[in-house]
């Protein structure tokens, strides 16, 4: 199949979700196109299959605010008909489902049908989409598109609550690619980062107040003195600075390390004993399941999709959001022997076979045959 993929091509889990399965449908020999304003932070196009096409938004001072949605839609037409597309996937309802319907609206005029799929992640419906000033939009939206994903189930409840769809709503979760997880000592050498006798923590996110950084500057404060323990802050974004502030006025500023963005999440995961999330929200945690897959347990909130990924007692421990006292009683009960440290590490990666790339992309695949189907 020839499948146009839409995304925003950031850090965020939407992008890199959308990216991976780019991926993983190439390399069983379809041809995919990213259709974007910039090329994905993790998109390799060494592979022959895989095609990258710009947005570009011409600026004109008549507006205030650039039209993205009129140049995607055009991009699209454009591409889909040049390349002869089967298949338009696109991830996030805003601005993308919407832009979608548009192209497939302006490709009937000539003749040319498009099935879209579109893939709901999490803020585009729970936080942004159910907003007055877009919620028309995105129900219209979302009940025109032929197939219609979530990457959780609450996500799907959330959805089905907050706007009145039509449309049947598949769940098909985040996964990750098991195979892509081979670490050895020389790539893993965490005296890089602690002294031996050190647990790491790490936490990686786009550092936005849903996060709760500051409850995991707590956590780790609490961790760190029963434990000799180093703090990885993973990211960028508004929470950073007030983070600094806190380790700093806590007195753990050299405990703790802030390494900004980074493409070499394996390697820090590599690093780490223990990963915090224990976000406000969260449509699935694939920051927890790339923890898992990497032998790292987590300690995290039981928001939204979150309890379908992190197993209670197995994988690590849910707690209620804000509740940083049992957190960090949980993250020092795994932590404080190599024993059960290990045994929560092995059962992290048992847990995180479930979402492997093997199991979850022929799904995908399923729904475009289903959605080429549809007259």
């Amino acid at each position: 199949m020839k499948i146009a993929i839409v995304c925003y091509p950031t850090f965020g889990g939407s992008g890199v979700v959308a990216t991976e399965l780019g991926i993983a449908l190439a390399k069983l020999d379809h041809e995919v196109h990213f259709i974007t304003y910039k090329q994905p932070v993790r998109l390799n196009l060494l592979n022959p299959n895989i095609h990258f096409h710009e947005v570009n938004v011409p600026t004109y001072p008549l507006f205030h605010y650039q039209p993205y949605e009129l140049a995607l839609s055009s991009k699209l037409v454009d591409t889909i008909k040049k390349y002869e597309i089967d298949v338009l996937h696109v991830h996030y309802a805003i601005p993308h489902a919407y832009a979608g319907y548009m192209a497939k609206k302006m490709l009937e005029e000539e003749g040319i049908h498009i099935p879209m799929v579109t893939t709901l992640h999490g803020t585009d419906i729970t936080l942004v989409g159910n907003h007055p000033f877009y919620k028309p939009a995105v129900t219209f939206s979302i009940n025109n598109s032929d197939i219609v994903t979530s990457v959780s189930q609450n996500l799907k409840e959330d959805t089905l609550r907050l706007f009145d769809i039509t449309k049947n709503i598949e769940v098909v979760p985040n996964f990750i690619d098991l195979s892509q997880k081979k670490t050895s000592f020389t790539d893993c050498q965490r005296e890089l980062m602690a002294s031996p006798e050190e647990r790491i923590v790490t936490h990686i996110s786009n550092f936005r107040a849903v996060k709760r950084i500051s409850d995991i500057v707590d956590i780790f404060y609490n961790i760190q003195k029963e434990i000799p323990a180093k703090l990885l802050m993973v990211g960028e974004g508004p929470e950073r600075k007030p983070a600094e502030k806190k380790c700093k006025e806590l007195g753990i500023k050299d405990k703790v390390i802030f390494l900004g963005n980074s493409n070499e999440i394996d390697k820090i995961l590599c690093f780490s004993d223990l990963f915090l999330l224990p976000s406000e929200r969260e449509s699935f945690g694939l920051a927890a399941l790339e923890a898992m897959m990497n032998k790292v347990p987590v300690i995290s909130s039981n928001a939204g999709g979150i309890p379908e990924v992190n197993s209670q007692g197995v994988s690590g421990y849910l707690s209620k959001v804000g509740d940083v006292k049992e957190m960090s009683e949980n993250a020092i009960r795994i932590l404080k022997d190599d024993i059960t440290l290990e045994i929560f590490k092995q059962n992290a990666y048992k847990e995180a076979e479930k979402f492997d790339v093997n199991t979850i992309v022929p799904k995908y695949i399923a729904l475009y045959e289903g959605a080429l189907a549809i007259p």
